[in-house]
Parts: structure tokens; sequence; C-alpha cells
């Protein structure tokens, strides 16, 4: 899933919680989905900081 789009990672954190919500989960199965959906959250932060790192590079750039 490492190239997966932001939008994309978004909507499979979506779609995790929305399995977390129902109320027949197992107990184990709802963990998994804990760490799947933080480790899609934690990708989508990590693009969004690089993200910015980029845009502050181009303002430097562009400023110069």
């Amino acid at each position: 899933m490492n190239n997966d789009t932001f939008e994309t990672k978004l909507e499979t954190s979506k779609e995790i919680l929305n399995k977390l919500m129902n109320p027949s989960i197992t107990l184990e199965d709802s963990l998994k989905l804990y760490e799947d959906g933080l480790a899609q959250i934690k990708s989508a932060q990590k693009m969004i900081e690089d993200a910015k790192v980029k845009i502050e590079i181009i303002e430097k750039k562009s400023s110069s």
C-alpha cells in the first residue's frame, strides 16, 4: 500500500472506522483494524509533512 494516494489512505481510514463501529466485531478483529487504521493515518500525516517541506522549498526558491 505504499503507492496509495493521500485520498485513498483517508478513504481506507473511514472504511476501517465504519467496521470498528460494528457492535458484533470481535476484540481481536477490532485490535487489528485499529492498528491498520493508525498505520493509514500515520502514513497520510507523513504525506502532509512531506508536502509542507516541498512547499517551503519551492517558496524559498521563488523568493530568491
